[in-house]
């Protein structure tokens, strides 16, 4: 008969067993980490500081950059110190905790990702009545609907995953709780659970991923009709870095999440986990940084500022 003695805590296999490389990766990913929390703070910091900034497009940034550095703190730091230490341990409640703030956070994303493309449909395909439709009290609206409705779609797969039965074997092939593995790992049958969650995030991805490419659908047809290229290339930039984090974030989650679990080997698997957990919150806001001019603007506006104060 199988072994069914409740797991207390699981360990992480992580990356790899060499010490040399086990270095190079904590190096790798502590600059990653850092980079990405003061990047994320800097955006935090500009929009706050300067009203021109204070548009719902920014503020929908703002949003988005404090959830990058929550989503990228779920995971990052405590891999670190798995890099680092040799019983790469995690308790059965704060692998569930992980698990729930990791899916919590990364559904809000998609929410907020979509509803970003909404704004800017409203702002390109109808600027005129634009101020009267994203009011402060509908951007606020949107804003907490996309964090709620996040934190509810967090419980479902964690409480289905908390029934499950683990066996004596406690390895978790991964470098955080994610849901394949522990799938994998759990000796219980697992097809309504992994059906329900393949509905669950094919729902939530699909209808975010198409809301946003019909907005975007929109919003090229809009452009084309502008006459001048200066004006379709100014229109343009006002969305492209918007763009840009869509394809890489939803490109990345669609390839993990709407699919058979056992279809990635493991090594896969925590390539492409590593590209949104902590690759992408680092691209947030070198792309915006970049990319958006009315950011760069403000930015530089704020160093000239730092410079001539410390000039005096």
């Amino acid at each position: 008969m199988t072994n069914v003695t409740a797991v207390l805590e699981f360990r992480l296999l992580g990356f790899s067993s060499n010490p040399h490389c086990q270095i190079l990766l904590f190096t790798l990913f502590l600059v990653i980490y850092i980079l990405t929390i003061i990047g994320n703070i800097i955006i935090i910091s500009v929009v706050t500081l300067k009203p021109q900034l204070h548009s719902p497009m920014y503020k929908f940034l703002k949003n988005l950059s404090f959830l990058e550095i929550c989503y990228t703190t779920t995971i990052v730091p405590n891999m670190l110190a798995n890099l680092v230490v040799k019983r790469k341990i995690i308790s059965f409640s704060g692998c569930i905790t992980q698990l729930y703030y990791f899916i919590f956070l990364g559904a809000t994303e998609c929410y907020l990702l979509a509803v970003m493309a909404y704004d800017r449909y409203l702002a390109v395909c109808d600027p005129l009545q634009y101020v009267t439709s994203m009011t402060a009290e509908f951007y606020t609206r949107l804003a907490v609907g996309s964090w709620v409705t996040g934190a509810f779609t967090g419980f479902l797969p964690c409480l289905m995953i908390s029934r499950l039965h683990f066996c004596s074997y406690n390895l978790i092939d991964h470098f955080f709780c994610d849901i394949p593995p522990l799938l994998k790992l759990s000796c219980s049958d697992t097809t309504v659970t992994e059906a329900v969650i393949f509905i669950l995030s094919l729902l939530v991805l699909s209808s975010c991923f198409v809301l946003t490419l019909v907005s975007y659908l929109f919003i090229i047809l809009s452009i084309l009709k502008i006459p001048s290229a200066t004006g379709r290339r100014k229109t343009f930039s006002t969305c492209s870095s918007h763009l840009v984090v869509v394809a890489i974030y939803y490109g990345t989650m669609i390839s993990m999440y709407v699919r058979p679990t056992s279809s990635l080997p493991s090594q896969l698997n925590k390539g492409v986990s590593v590209l949104y957990t902590v690759i992408t919150p680092l691209l947030n806001p070198v792309i915006y940084s970049l990319r958006n001019k009315g950011f760069k603007d403000a930015l530089g506006k704020i160093a000239i500022r730092h410079h001539r104060l410390h000039a005096l």
